[in-house]
């Protein structure tokens, strides 16, 4: 009695984890200050639609016109489907990102809220279907 209970036991285990999906994710809160938000604006360098988040680098001018590279995390390829693609930015395209700031200021780290790209109005983040965690 004793082996067929640890044997069946044993068997929905291996059932549960090979019939389920298990996302493992790390929290937004250990890279960015989620109760700040600030926005930036400059030239798209890069953009990367990838799992398990996409990023968006984008050329800013501080204050005293030096040039910062500044890294923002967007969503997944399936997040954003539907309505961004690989050819939906381009570098040289002039972008307004406004965002959650990273921990560190000096990493230059933005979490995209909401996204807009003033020479023909496209823009993300501004419907709710357009928000995720």
């Amino acid at each position: 009695m004793k082996r067929y209970l640890v044997g069946s036991c044993a068997a929905i285990a291996v059932a549960l984890a090979l019939g389920t999906t298990t996302l493992a994710h790390h929290s937004f809160a250990a890279t960015y200050l989620e109760d700040q938000s600030v926005t930036i604006e400059g030239e798209i360098v890069q953009f990367l639609l990838r799992n398990p988040h996409s990023f968006v680098h984008v050329m800013v001018k501080d204050q005293s016109g030096a040039l910062n590279r500044y890294v923002v995390e967007w969503g997944s390829p399936a997040q954003l489907s539907g309505k961004v693609s690989r050819d939906t930015l381009k570098p040289g395209d002039h972008v307004i990102i406004s965002g959650n700031p990273g921990r560190n200021a000096a990493d230059h780290r933005v979490r995209l809220l909401t996204f807009k790209r003033p020479k023909d109005g496209w823009s993300w983040g501004i419907l709710d279907s357009e928000r995720f965690d």
